[in-house]
């Protein structure tokens, strides 16, 4: 609930904004629908905060028995689909890179990785420093003895276990990022291209220390969110593109000093991880740069149809250029947002889109790879309709890639699908994601069509940029501001000092205090004559009232 006030002796707005958690039942169409069987939308007068089942608990359960879930559909290949044959573990699309690589990257045979040359074509661990410790440590977990298969079986086991406690990290620092809005997590927790994904690589690691970055900055604490995110990207690349659209939001804010902060413990942290495989095995370390610069085209790329289709030589050395271009030049759009945007865009939207333009211009998108975004989805665009579209579109990517490589392995064609299926299967990939970065962009250029914002939030994830004044006038334009409209009050007719209205906009989607939903618009927000609906302008103050709630 928000309320303005008169700030004594000064004629400012004062906007007082309640702490309470938002519920999604109450906001949500889809939400609302999906709860039926739990009794329905959560009531007016529901009792809160009294049980032991906080939001967090509850979101780190549903997160656990889905990831079991994955962990049953990958059984036919735990029990031979790894071992016996190519084709079963892509007709029960439950392959996983984890037990091959036991063998083949020589961790069965105790080789250390980046310093012990494989035998074969990869002559060391394709993968970061950070990751690669990961995999030994689980390699040093596995027990001894057994057949090719045992060994198999139990460095997986190893490996699941390690990746749970990732994907429990996951869900709390999820739900806790914004505090007032703790049932998004179920966003990721109930996700099904995340249960589905989740064991087939080591990606968890980096998504888990790039959540727990995330919170960090939420909390105003930018060594932590750069030591964390240091650390993220030794263990994968991608979260090192955060620091681009920070870097924008930071100077639009003048919260420059911050971010040098959070640049240096990222800086440091990747330095502690990297730097002593780097001064005495420079070979070893590098391949993981030098394999990512050679490799040709693959799988899931928009790429990869252009090379299948068109006579176009698209050789790494010259796909590498262009798509180091195409990803630029996304970036640097997510920066035109930050100066076009009529408020201040909140960090986890950039996060999300800068991720994304990573994600649609490489020349390889792996089928987990959608963990990158699973999260920073979940914090940017918290709208479950349009999440579950993107998440059909995964899944049927999922299936997608899993049934081309049963057709093309010499296994069962008839349960296979040919090239052009699986080109289909590649488009619905690209649509689903670029889909959901155009509603994302929607809500930056039409802050009222933000679930976050109309729930009376400024930026929850922003950390020190959470309700900060611009500090670059751009255009007019302005965030929250330290100068109030004329007679203390915001520019725009009819608003408080924070851009909402009065004390009857709760953002629970009750506009008018009857207990009901007011009508919502096509896209399931409420509808653009909505009275009650953010229309921008300065903030002079922001006052909390009631405790902190973390979920």
């Amino acid at each position: 609930m928000h309320e303005s006030t008169p700030e004594p002796g000064t004629g400012a707005t004062v906007a007082r904004v309640a702490t309470e958690p938002v519920a999604p039942t109450r906001e949500d169409p889809v939400a609302a629908s999906g709860s039926a069987f739990l009794g329905g939308p959560l009531g007016r007068h529901s009792l809160t905060g009294a049980s032991w089942w906080s939001p967090v608990r509850i979101v780190v359960l549903v997160a656990m028995v889905v990831f079991a879930l994955g962990l049953i559909q990958k059984a036919p290949c735990y029990n031979g689909g790894w071992f016996f044959g190519a084709g079963a573990q892509y007709t029960h699309a439950c392959y996983s890179d984890i037990p091959h690589l036991y063998h083949a990257r020589g961790f069965a045979e105790g080789l250390v990785p980046y310093f012990d040359r494989l035998p074969g074509d990869m002559e060391y661990l394709e993968y970061p420093v950070l990751t690669g410790v990961f995999m030994q440590v689980a390699a040093w977990l596995t027990p001894d003895g057994g057949s090719y298969q045992d060994l198999g079986q139990h460095y997986w086991m190893v490996n699941t276990g390690m990746l749970m406690v990732c994907a429990a990290v996951i869900a709390v620092c999820t739900v806790r990022t914004h505090s007032r809005r703790p049932w998004d997590g179920l966003l990721v927790a109930l996700a099904p291209a995340f249960a589905l994904t989740a064991t087939i690589n080591w990606d968890l690691l980096a998504v888990a220390l790039t959540s727990a970055a995330m919170l960090m900055w939420a909390r105003s604490r930018p060594l932590a969110f750069g030591v964390l995110l240091g650390l993220a990207t030794a263990a994968k690349l991608y979260p090192v593109f955060l620091l681009v659209p920070l870097l924008a939001l930071c100077w639009r804010a003048g919260r420059l000093r911050a971010y040098g902060t959070a640049v240096a413990g990222a800086a440091g942290a990747w330095l502690v991880v990297n730097l002593p495989v780097m001064v005495f095995s420079f070979e070893g370390w590098s391949k993981f740069y030098r394999f990512s610069q050679e490799r040709s085209v693959d799988f899931g790329s928009f790429w990869l149809i252009l090379d299948q289709r068109t006579d176009l030589n698209l050789a790494p050395a010259v796909v590498n250029p262009i798509a180091l271009v195409l990803t630029v030049a996304a970036l640097a759009g997510g920066v035109a947002l930050v100066v076009a945007a009529p408020r201040r865009p909140r960090f986890a939207q950039l996060a999300f889109l800068a991720v994304a333009a990573f994600i649609l211009t490489n020349k390889v998108y792996s089928p987990q790879y959608v963990l990158w975004l699973v999260p920073l989805a979940a914090l940017a665009r918290p709208r479950w309709r349009d999440f579950l579209i993107w998440q059909a579109c995964e899944v049927t990517y999922y299936l997608g890639i899993w049934m081309y490589l049963a057709f093309t392995s010499g296994g069962d064609k008839a349960k296979g699908l040919p090239l052009e299926g699986y080109q289909f299967a590649i488009v619905v990939h690209l649509v689903g994601t670029l889909f959901l970065c155009a509603m994302v962009v929607r809500d930056i250029l039409h802050p009222e069509a933000d679930p976050v914002r109309r729930s009376g939030d400024d930026d929850p994830s922003g950390g020190v940029l959470d309700g900060a004044p611009d500090a670059v006038a751009l255009r007019g334009r302005s965030g929250p501001s330290d100068e109030p409209g004329p007679e203390g009050h915001d520019e725009h007719d009819g608003t408080d000092g924070d851009g909402e209205r009065g004390a009857s906009g709760d953002g629970d989607g009750d506009r008018d205090g009857d207990g009901d939903r007011d009508s919502t618009d096509a896209w399931g927000d409420v509808d653009d004559e909505d009275p009650w609906k953010y229309r921008g302008g300065p903030l002079r103050k922001e006052k909390a009232v009631g405790g902190r709630n973390d979920g």
